[in-house]
């Protein structure tokens, strides 16, 4: 007999993506629901990681990461935006950007604690900051442009905030950080004891010619910030699982000693791969203007529909209203368009806590223009 099991975590299910995913093999659709490529990666980088395996490269690197990995991304931070970054003290690289979340947040938050996270959300967030025994204090981002309302963050800080959660660009609805916002936050934390995460898996990927305000900016928020990272968004191989995790030297020790008793090393070859890749600038540089055009691709094809595209200006996704095609609620709405028209997207409404739904779908586009123009033919029959 099995013992009985009290669990962490009571309310969660199977993810929207799992379900969604299913769905779109069970009844053979386009996939547009989770976020990964159809198309293959960089060959150069294939080779590397190849080469690395050929010439010895496969036991442990260090605990933190592979140290010219590290310095290679120190370069990155300082060319980008300016941050004095020690590769020594500030960098771990980790099993990809959800483990560098959830870490960041085991490594600070005690039973009591409470956490702003912003709705719509990234599936790991609310888990993450419950398992730890905090409490998220979830606040729905103004609808439709998702922008967040600093003076109900005002409103909600008390004696017990311990962290605010940030996503930019934001993962389910492309809306990105401004400069004011920036200004904002500083406003809101100076003088308290408050941390801040901020999830950048998507730095990479802004649009419409905007400046991404990560977080690394910042030298005073620095010094509070737990910045995370993906190396499967940048270079389209999101099956590798590798990421990293910045933040100043005192925080960056707490992480480690979470990470270490985790998963403590991640794998060598692809960190001596990236380690050479991650200075041709060009690699990165080139993909928000590469994936815009596939964002402007999918938007263009769905004019002649009823769906109505909301703003996007980062990230692999697009979201578009539905209500003037259908009054169902957004999961069922998606699960029978998977079902009846093969096109597989996510229910906005799996991002709030709530389940709020204001009949939205979300629509990856990171895809081959063949696939977007199948799953774009197909839609125009709503």
């Amino acid at each position: 007999m099995t013992p009985p099991i009290k669990s962490k975590l009571p309310d969660a299910g199977t993810t929207i993506f799992t379900i969604m995913s299913g769905l779109a093999t069970k009844h053979n659709a386009i996939n547009l629901g989770q976020g990964f490529p159809d198309f293959p990666m960089n060959q150069e980088l294939i080779s590397l990681v190849n080469s690395a395996m050929k010439n010895g490269y496969n036991q442990y690197v260090p605990m933190q990461g592979y140290m010219p990995l590290r310095e290679s991304i120190a370069e990155k931070a300082s060319f980008l935006y300016g941050a004095s970054i020690n590769p020594d003290t500030q960098v771990t690289i980790t099993p990809g950007g959800t483990y560098a979340i959830y870490t960041s947040l085991t490594a600070v938050l005690q039973p009591g604690d409470e956490v702003i996270i912003f709705e719509p959300a990234y599936d790991s967030y609310v888990p993450g900051v419950e398992i730890n025994g905090a409490t998220p204090v979830l606040i729905n981002l103004d609808f439709p442009g998702y922008k967040i309302d600093w003076n109900k963050v005002r409103q909600k800080i008390t004696a017990n905030t311990r962290m605010i959660m940030l996503n930019s660009p934001n993962n389910p609805t492309g809306s990105v950080l401004s400069e004011d916002d920036i200004a904002e936050l500083r406003s809101i934390v100076v003088g308290t004891n408050i941390f801040i995460l901020s999830d950048e898996v998507y730095e990479h990927l802004v649009y419409d010619e905007i400046k991404h305000q990560s977080l690394l900016r910042y030298p005073d928020l620095m010094e509070r910030t737990f910045v995370c990272f993906s190396f499967g968004k940048v270079y389209n191989c999101t099956g590798w699982k590798l990421g990293y995790c910045i933040t100043s030297p005192g925080l960056m020790t707490e992480f480690r000693k979470v990470h270490q008793f985790n998963c403590f090393s991640c794998h060598s070859p692809s960190q001596v791969a990236l380690a050479t890749f991650l200075r041709n600038k060009d690699a990165y540089l080139s993909l928000a203007p590469f994936m815009q055009k596939k964002r402007d691709y999918f938007a263009k094809m769905l004019n002649d529909t009823r769906f109505k595209a909301l703003p996007s200006h980062g990230s692999y996704f697009q979201c578009f209203g539905f209500d003037r095609i259908s009054d169902e609620s957004d999961k069922d709405f998606a699960i029978r368009i998977t079902k009846e028209y093969g096109v597989a997207c996510i229910p906005v409404s799996a991002f709030y806590k709530s389940g709020t739904d204001n009949k939205v779908v979300r629509f990856c586009f990171s895809k081959k223009e063949e696939t977007l123009q199948e799953a774009a033919n197909r839609l125009l029959k709503l």
